[in-house]
């Protein structure tokens, strides 16, 4: 019975861990989106002003 119940408790904390890192992934996904705008937004940015200098 004992056993039984640290099997379940381990288990317990490794599902924990995997949605921990299934979480920080999605951070990262978010991270490198948000890169991904801020380049488009300085390349837009840059079109703008060579658009003004012709």
């Amino acid at each position: 019975m004992a056993i039984s119940n640290v099997y379940v408790s381990l288990e317990r904390e490794r599902e924990r861990e995997r949605e921990r890192e299934r979480g920080r992934e999605g951070e990262r996904e978010r991270e490198r989106e948000r890169e991904r705008e801020r380049e488009r937004e300085r390349e837009r940015e840059r079109e703008r002003e060579r658009g003004e200098r012709e």
